[in-house]
């Protein structure tokens, strides 16, 4: 389990926050944060009060991170980028989720090392790690300012002949109808533009390979971009397949056999393939190294 409990038994009262600061190594905002998050209990009651004092039997949740020992591809003394595999969540979705690229990392580099920004469970490829607080803040201040520019390459239904600008905004869904889409093509929504380029073309299995370049970087915006043109990304269980599918797949009785009859894969073909950006003074442009075919 990534969350475990450890048990203490304190003979005096001292203030909670001041207890993990002393026992977990923190600063105090992050015990307060923990508090916040109902992570420390005494004699199984959760404790919410921040400045509470504890004694007694005292047991508190805490974060074990795990490896699969992935490796980075490339790092310096501040950051790392790894290559993420297609099905490995970003962040853990709960308290019981085994296994995170946020485990890998935190295992690699410690408690402060942090991810700096976010891909779908499904896609592959690109994520960039910060090793340390300041970095961490640096360089989310780089892709806030969109001075990180990247590339996506994603198998697409149907022939893309030539280079297309999409220009669609794009809707936080807080209307669900017949299924939950997070995300939706609306004049209420927010400027998202994405360029599509057309790599090569499978006349056999009418599939084309292209390279994404989201301009902005909205939620799921690649894929309902794609979709929006009728061009779905191939093995995507949600934009681009009937609204039955879509239902089955969210509510998590989709075969794995029927995934790959109604979308084409067993898995989301889309892959982050480059990250480009300059930090302290150095141009760095990272390639995936990561095999990318559709399986």
């Amino acid at each position: 389990m990534a969350y475990k409990i450890k048990k203490f038994v304190l003979q005096r009262k001292v203030k909670a926050f001041k207890f993990l600061m002393d026992n977990f190594n923190l600063s105090q905002k992050e015990a307060q944060r923990w508090i916040d998050k109902g992570r420390i209990r005494v004699g199984g009651d959760t404790i919410v009060n921040k400045s509470a004092e504890i004694e007694g039997e005292v047991e508190v949740i805490h974060f074990v991170p795990s490896t699969k020992n992935l490796k980075p591809i490339f790092e310096t003394m501040d950051f790392a980028l790894f290559d993420k595999p297609s099905g490995v969540l970003i962040h853990p979705a709960n308290r019981d989720t085994v296994y995170s690229l946020t485990h890998e990392i935190k295992f690699l580099f410690g408690k402060d090392a942090n991810i700096t920004h976010r891909i779908d469970k499904e896609t592959s490829g690109l994520v960039l790690a910060a090793k340390n607080k300041r970095a961490e803040v640096d360089i989310k201040r780089l892709f806030e300012e969109k001075r990180v520019e990247k590339s996506y390459l994603a198998f697409v239904k149907g022939e893309i002949k030539e280079k297309i600008k999409i220009n669609a905004p794009i809707w936080k869904n807080r209307e669900f109808g017949e299924i939950k889409l997070k995300v939706l093509i609306d004049s209420r929504g927010k400027e998202a533009q994405t360029i599509i380029e057309p790599l090569k073309y499978d006349p056999i299995n009418d599939i084309t390979l292209i390279k994404a370049l989201p301009l902005t970087g909205r939620q799921h915006q690649i894929r309902v971009h794609l979709f929006h043109i009728g061009h779905p990304i191939v093995g995507d269980p949600i934009y681009g397949v009937s609204t039955e599918i879509a239902r089955k797949y969210l509510d998590k009785t989709l075969s794995f056999e029927e995934r790959i009859k109604e979308s084409g894969a067993g898995r989301l073909m889309l892959h982050a393939q480059t990250l480009s950006f300059e930090y302290n003074g150095n141009r760095y442009e990272i390639v995936s190294k990561m095999e990318f075919v559709i399986s």
